[in-house]
């Protein structure tokens, strides 16, 4: 990692993480494998930042802990890349408990509770809407097709959809840092 630090995946400790590694690393993973049109490619950076503010839109009165859940549920993925979703399923409980180790180790890190049920079904229900948007708005798929695989379309307003033009990594990285340090100020 940039910070000089090495994460043991099969045991994380919460000292080895640094917000500037997530960012820094989600910036440069492409969602749906870069096989989207334009100059840059959509980040899971430019990924959790739409889901935040999806799930904002989905459940308004979102607390910063749980708008900050929001923004970091991708965040293992700057460790261990963008598994897409057919290979996780080939792979199973072994990738979900790495996952789920670095979330946890994450989670102490940066003081964040378990989430609650509501909360994971929130984060679930944005990350199915902004799937929705992504699939339709950059990777080609019909909206039905998009429906199968992501459930139907979330109604939501332009300012949430326009996060969906792909940004410089500079700026993608930046975004989340800035979005990350407003929900949980120093």
């Amino acid at each position: 990692m940039l910070s000089g630090r090495r994460l043991d995946l099969l045991d994380p400790a919460p000292r080895d993480i640094e917000i500037a590694d997530i960012a820094h690393g989600l910036a440069r993973v492409a969602r749906w494998n870069g096989q989207t049109r334009g100059p840059h490619v959509f980040s899971v950076a430019q990924h959790s930042l739409l889901v935040e503010a999806a799930g904002r839109h989905l459940a308004p009165g979102c607390t910063e802990t749980e708008c900050l859940e929001l923004l970091l549920h991708d965040a293992p993925e700057y460790v261990v890349g963008d598994i897409i979703s057919p290979l996780k399923a080939v792979i199973g409980d072994a990738y979900r408990g790495v996952e789920l180790r670095l979330l946890d180790a994450m989670r102490r890190r940066f003081d964040l509770p378990a989430p609650s049920p509501a909360l994971t079904r929130l984060v679930k229900r944005a990350d199915r809407a902004a799937a929705h948007l992504e699939a339709v708005r950059l990777a080609g798929f019909a909206p039905e097709e998009a429906e199968l695989y992501f459930g139907g379309p979330a109604d939501l307003p332009g300012g949430v959809v326009a996060l969906v033009e792909p940004w410089p990594t500079a700026e993608a990285e930046a975004r989340f840092l800035a979005r990350f340090h407003a929900l949980r100020p120093q």
